[in-house]
């Protein structure tokens, strides 16, 4: 497996363990990971931690050319609310662990340029399918339904 999709994974991990919800993300730039995160919406009670937003955050503050330098991977199709900040700054390749359990705005990032590489992880569709059964209401709270 890709290292940095492991390392997403990882960190999806750490945010069930943490009482969260399982998607994890890093921000690669130059074969080093600068960035990474996990959706951390329930344990900080934030409406916009989303595990690439928090990868994104943990980076810091860059200059505009090491986003557009970089890839994010992330364990699941990104929302309308991270492919978002991908496209603010520039991120032009994103690598998806799965898009079975949630498609999000794929076809938006393709549209403006960006590249989608879909693994279709095993782990990763098993860890959203036993999330998603086990806490339906937490999900659908994450998706905004």
């Amino acid at each position: 497996m890709d290292k940095f999709l492991q390392a997403a994974i990882e960190e999806a991990q750490k945010g069930l363990a943490e009482g969260g919800i399982p998607i994890g993300s890093v921000l690669v730039h130059d074969g080093k990971i600068i960035g990474r995160g996990h959706n951390r919406r329930v344990q900080n009670g934030s409406c916009v931690l989303h595990g690439e937003m928090d990868a994104l955050e943990n980076a810091g503050r860059l200059p505009a050319k090491v986003y557009q330098e970089s890839v994010i991977y992330t364990t699941l199709s990104p929302c309308s609310m991270c492919s978002g900040a991908i496209l603010l700054y520039g991120i032009p390749k994103v690598v998806i662990g799965e898009n079975v359990t949630f498609m999000g705005e794929e076809e938006h990032l393709k549209s403006r340029g960006v590249e989608i590489e879909v693994v279709d992880d095993a782990t990763c569709k098993k860890m959203m399918n036993d999330f998603i059964a086990e806490r339906p209401e937490l999900w659908n709270e994450d998706i905004g339904v």
